[in-house]
């Protein structure tokens, strides 16, 4: 059978570029389970052509290694742990352990595996003498939610930040209570991804006040990893508590951002109408809209409660070459509340909640609701709905929102 290197390339590419979309659509604001399973079927689609033309699909891949790119690293990493050879399987891994980001295509790839294989090369890569190596077994373990708890162990006591840190954060992802004294040990490390993986593990695990406490210091900052600090401490907070905190972070502006993101985390209808402030100030609107969304459940858009970006406002890079702002807008997913629709909805709909209870998504919060929030939300509803899960039910698995969506 002859190949053409021209598709052989379309198909690498398409891989690789389909990949980078899912590594943000699992944590986008718009993203339901059905939506990613589409782009891992996409994805599904173009290494099959890649398996299908044996080694030439294998030299394709390899050849884009030198880009050094995650995505490239997720496509030639697929290719080689299922062929099993040895010297691919090194060649993928020397590539992918270069740098922790590249690290994260590697780790996507175990989770793409068939459990046998993906058991296999865990097992190799936990028993390496490499702490890179060591790093991205834990993270393929814990993404399958395989108990490794010896690796786990092992690592947690590692002399490596990055693969102590990563260990602590699959012992709590496993549910792993009997080791809850590591995340105690570690609330206080030197460096900083340590004392973080300690506290949001300790806080998870078993809801130790000087976890939350910790993971409170870690929550104001900016990115992925301080809003996953906040809305985990805020989920462990009594509502009073959450509401205090709120309040606090509200009243300066650098923190307004947050103190919208954790009303919706809070899950408290009490805090709705300082939300439908919120909806008229433009640098917040959006993100109000969609913590009123993990309360209430509402679709601003399908419900016609969306409305125009306001005349003037920019949030992220424009055309104007003087403009130093190149950060990408981080709610260009969402839809913009329309303050008066909003309002007058909740005002229809207010009398249909129960003061003093939690809710996620129009339901109080129970392991019933939450299950069926896995099935039905978008992937940052049902971000939520395993946090609290993994709350209500101590001792089991955190569930695993990320994995490809085809599997059962």
């Amino acid at each position: 059978m002859s190949f053409i290197p021209l598709i052989l390339s379309q198909h690498a590419e398409e891989a690789s570029f389909l990949w980078i979309l899912r590594d943000g659509a699992v944590h986008a604001p718009h993203y339901r389970l059905k939506d990613v399973a589409k782009l891992d079927l996409r994805i599904e689609a173009h290494l099959d052509g890649l398996r299908i033309a044996g080694p030439h699909g294998w030299n394709i891949v390899k050849e884009s290694l030198a880009l050094e790119e995650a995505g490239e690293i997720f496509a030639a990493a697929v290719i080689a742990f299922e062929s099993g050879d040895p010297k691919r399987t090194d060649l993928v891994l020397d590539a992918g352990t270069a740098t922790p980001s590249l690290a994260r295509g590697l780790v996507s790839a175990i989770g793409w595996l068939p459990d046998k294989k993906a058991d296999r090369l865990i097992k190799a890569l936990l028993a390496s003498t490499s702490k890179a190596r060591r790093r991205v077994g834990v993270a393929g373990a814990a993404v399958r939610r395989l108990d490794f708890e010896k690796g786990f162990l092992d690592a947690a006591k590692d002399e490596d930040p990055l693969l102590r840190a990563r260990a602590l954060r699959a012992i709590a992802e496993l549910g792993m209570k009997k080791h809850a004294p590591l995340f105690t040990r570690d609330l206080d490390a030197d460096d900083p991804s340590v004392a973080a993986a300690a506290a949001w593990g300790g806080a998870l695990v078993s809801g130790d006040p000087a976890a939350v406490a910790a993971l409170q210091r870690f929550a104001t900052g900016p990115g992925r990893k301080a809003r996953e600090a906040l809305v985990l401490a805020v989920r462990r907070m009594t509502p009073a508590a959450a509401a205090a905190w709120r309040e606090k972070l509200a009243k300066k502006p650098e923190t307004l951002r947050h103190a919208v993101i954790a009303a919706g985390a809070a899950g408290d209808p009490a805090a709705i109408p300082w939300l439908l402030d919120q909806a008229a100030v433009p640098a917040v609107a959006r993100v109000a809209g969609e913590a009123l969304a993990m309360i209430t459940g509402v679709d601003l858009a399908y419900q016609d409660l969306d409305g125009d970006k306001p005349e003037g406002f920019e949030a992220g890079p424009n055309d104007d070459p003087k403009d130093e702002n190149v950060q990408p807008d981080p709610d260009e997913d969402l839809p913009w509340p329309d303050p008066k629709l909003t309002r007058a909805w909740w005002e229809s709909q207010k009398s249909k909640v129960a003061p003093g209870k939690r809710y996620l998504i129009g339901k109080p919060v129970t392991a019933e609701s939450a299950r069926q929030a896995l099935g039905t939300g978008r992937q940052r509803q049902r971000a939520a709905a395993a946090l609290e899960l993994a709350i209500l039910e101590p001792g089991t698995p955190f569930v695993e929102v990320r994995a490809p969506g085809f599997r059962p």
